[in-house]
């Protein structure tokens, strides 16, 4: 197996192994995905049977909420199509779901049609993010809490819909109502602490004032945007990415409009965030999933 860094903070190109049936190969690509963050393969052309099965390695797939709210309990394989019509709504740093009071810890995204030129998909090491602020300002951050709430998330459903009073819509206000989280986060399996951050989920942090709260959202939103903190990949039809939702920050570049992308996502159910004072930073730690 080879593993190629793909930047200075984070990302990796993985060669030399067989996704579908890792087999004895799982456990490096475990300890790869925690050290790098971002892992990549190039034009696998995994199936969507064949997307869950990889996904299942690393834990359980989702149900997204949304979904749920239809009555499924099946894991979500979600499809993402940009286009004339469509354009991509994903510009923006985030990570996934913060709205829920368990966001997911993994996601695996296949490319199943590149445009033929833009489209790439950027990540952020949250952790890195985290470490590069001055101790005064981590040690100030790390007593903050944050509020999140589906606003965002409404909005660009009642865009795509045109119906305010659709039943999703007050479906996911009382199934889904605003959870706390911490502003920073420890990763359960590293014990590294990363920024918790997803700007359009974010309602406010819950110890400032309204003013203190747009200069403290302003500066950490310009902060992430740091290229020491990022990585760029570049697609090829039939590419996966898998990430560490807990570890990373992530946005899709909305560089090819008008022309289609379409990507497939499967998500793995997260827990709780969490912030711990005690908790020591150690080597990655292989979690069995078996």
């Amino acid at each position: 197996m080879e593993i190629i860094p793909v930047t200075g903070a984070l990302g990796a190109e993985i060669r030399g192994v067989e996704v579908r049936d890792p087999g004895d190969d799982f456990p490096a690509i475990k300890a790869a995905l925690l050290e790098h963050e971002v892992i990549f393969f190039r034009e696998v052309g995994l199936t969507e049977a064949e997307h869950f099965d990889l996904g299942r390695r690393f834990g359980t797939p989702s149900v997204f909420p949304v979904a749920r709210l239809m009555g499924s309990t099946e894991p979500t394989m979600t499809v993402i199509e940009d286009g004339r019509d469509s354009p991509n709504k994903a510009d923006t740093w985030h990570t996934d779901v913060t709205w829920t009071a368990t966001p997911p810890a993994y996601a695996l995204l296949h490319m199943e049609l590149k445009p033929e030129v833009g489209g790439d998909t950027l990540w952020c090491s949250a952790t890195k993010a985290y470490e590069l602020l001055s101790p005064v300002m981590q040690e100030f951050l790390c007593g903050l809490t944050v509020t999140h709430d589906n606003e965002g998330f409404i909005r660009r459903m009642i865009e795509k819909t045109g119906d305010p009073n659709h039943e999703l819509v007050h479906g996911l206000r009382d199934n889904y109502p605003a959870v706390v989280h911490p502003m920073v986060r420890t990763h359960p399996e590293t014990g590294k602490r990363a920024l918790l951050w997803a700007r359009n989920f974010i309602r406010r942090i819950n110890e400032l004032t309204d003013a203190e709260n747009a200069a403290l959202l302003r500066y950490l939103g310009e902060h992430v945007n740091d290229p020491r903190l990022h990585c760029r990949w570049q697609w090829r039809d039939g590419d996966l990415a898998i990430w560490d939702e807990r570890a990373t920050l992530h946005r899709a570049a909305a560089d090819h409009w008008p022309q289609r992308r379409i990507v497939r996502r499967c998500e793995i159910d997260g827990t709780a965030p969490y912030f711990d004072p005690d908790q020591p930073v150690s080597s990655p730690t292989i979690i069995s999933t078996a």
